[in-house]
């Protein structure tokens, strides 16, 4: 009989969370492991961590920590794996578009001696498919190659990896990627995944973008190889179009092209050269928030620990 510790990430779901915690209650209780669910609020404006004292009170399997502010969705999935207890852990979303009922699954692929256990959602009935493609696809070729084709919001990991990511002390990264770079023995189950219960999605396009951008920086090398592609085509480019000129100059007697092509090679370059050190740049903050300590996330409230003492 395993103890199986659910991570929620939560912000401002005040209005899912009893829905959400019937359909967990209802799983644990059917089930012969031992379960706890630590939801993690992610410095919500609701009434969202109320409740959630509330719901610990009455059931001791709820557990909440309350961030001291906003610090996103994965800052919220690494505080609940360092505060688990479980002999595997998995995470799920507290909008109920990731099915509860998918733990059992999960479980049972981990209970056959999967250390890593993958969901992945069907696409078969989705719409707006082509830029999630996109990523996955991008993501497969250049960053994680055991990223699944269709992507993943749903893991349950043994407690190994998850004394392995615990040790993972970085910040702007996936916590999904690292994960699947972590290794481990893996499998994958897929699933139908729903519509939000209630409320609007907090998944805005700049998380969208920052996720692209963490991704590619936090697990390859490819972008900065790009810089270097770059630069040797520019120059190579600019060279044979240098020697194109001269020639025509010197043998054809044909003019030096004027403003506007001059202007064009200095638009394209310049262009080129401040992508190159954008890209630089995300490096090079990365590293200086990484060499500042600042801890990942801060923990404003403690509900259901042994160690809380609010």
């Amino acid at each position: 009989m395993a103890i199986i510790s659910v991570i929620i990430p939560s912000y401002n779901e005040e209005e899912n969370i009893p829905a959400l915690y019937t359909r967990l209650k209802g799983i644990a209780d059917s089930s012969t492991h031992h379960f706890e669910f630590i939801f993690i609020d992610d410095g919500s404006s609701d009434n969202s961590f109320n409740l959630l004292q509330e719901l610990s009170a009455k059931d001791n399997r709820i557990k909440a920590l309350r961030f001291s502010r906003n610090f996103g969705s994965h800052a919220g999935c690494m505080a609940g794996l360092i505060h688990s207890k479980g002999d595997a852990v998995t995470f799920i979303s507290a909008d109920l578009q990731d099915p509860p009922e998918l733990i059992l699954q999960l479980i049972e692929q981990w209970a056959s001696g999967y250390d890593v256990v993958i969901g992945v959602r069907k696409w078969e009935k989705q719409t707006g498919r082509f830029f999630p493609s996109l990523y996955y696809h991008l993501v497969r070729r250049f960053a994680l190659k055991n990223m699944p084709r269709m992507g993943t919001d749903v893991f349950l990991i043994d407690r190994k990896v998850v004394n392995a990511i615990k040790d993972m002390k970085e910040k702007n990264t996936s916590i999904f990627g690292l994960i699947l770079w972590s290794g481990f023995h893996q499998t994958v189950i897929s699933y139908e995944k729903g519509m939000r219960y209630k409320g609007l999605s907090k998944w805005t396009l700049g998380k969208k973008i920052k996720l692209f951008i963490d991704t590619f920086v936090s697990f390859s090398y490819f972008p900065i190889s790009l810089i270097s592609v770059a630069g040797i085509l520019l120059a190579f480019f600019g060279f044979i179009y240098a020697i194109v000129v001269i020639i025509n100059r010197l043998f054809f007697a044909q003019a030096i092209e004027g403003w506007a092509s001059l202007m064009v090679v200095l638009l394209l370059v310049s262009g080129v050269q401040l992508l190159m050190l954008g890209i630089l740049g995300e490096y090079l903050w990365r590293n200086f928030d990484e060499s500042r300590k600042r801890p990942v996330f801060i923990i404003d409230k403690m509900v259901g620990f042994t160690e809380d003492k609010t």
